[in-house]
């Protein structure tokens, strides 16, 4: 089979290509990522069709958490984005359902997404994400928040507001 050759050595072709069927200079290509470039960047290994690297790229959660991910398991590059920014949503609603249980108030949330960039292909990807939250609990029957509660009654916000207007 003699396929189309294009100025960079590669065929237009799909699966497995060889650039002469003579036998002289065969280029074999390997497609990996299916639908991502054959363009090779300049000091990079291989073009993101070819990338081995982002074939076998797993994410896993770290977290003792149940939630997503805890066997390590492989996203394509494509919707690694959204599928980490569903999975640390899950972080964020076990955050917002450990308050509402355990009588507490979210106070904040925080999620980042971390992208990379391969050093195979130079694709930039999504590496990861993180959740950050904050929960204040609430004890009324603990002494110290008691006294501490009563304290700040009599100091810190007697007199905050006054009318006068009299």
């Amino acid at each position: 089979m003699i396929n189309r050759i294009n100025t960079n050595g590669y065929s237009a072709s799909a699966s497995m290509q060889s650039a002469a069927s003579d036998g002289s200079d065969t280029v074999r290509q390997i497609i990996r990522n299916p639908g991502e470039s054959v363009e090779k960047q300049a000091g990079r290994k291989s073009s993101p069709a070819e990338c081995e690297t982002c074939k076998n790229r797993k994410y896993q959660d770290g977290s003792d958490e149940m939630v997503s991910f805890k066997a390590a398991s492989h996203i394509s590059p494509n919707a690694a984005a959204s599928r980490v920014r569903s999975h640390e949503q899950e972080h964020v609603s076990n955050a917002y359902k450990d308050a509402a249980k355990n009588n507490g108030k979210v106070m904040s949330c925080n999620v980042a997404i971390k992208t990379s960039v391969c050093p195979e292909c130079g694709r930039t990807y999504v590496a990861g994400g993180t959740t950050s939250t904050q929960i204040k609990y609430f004890n009324e029957e603990n002494p110290y928040q008691k006294e501490m509660k009563s304290s700040d009654a009599a100091n810190k916000y007697l007199g905050m507001n006054v009318d006068l207007a009299c």
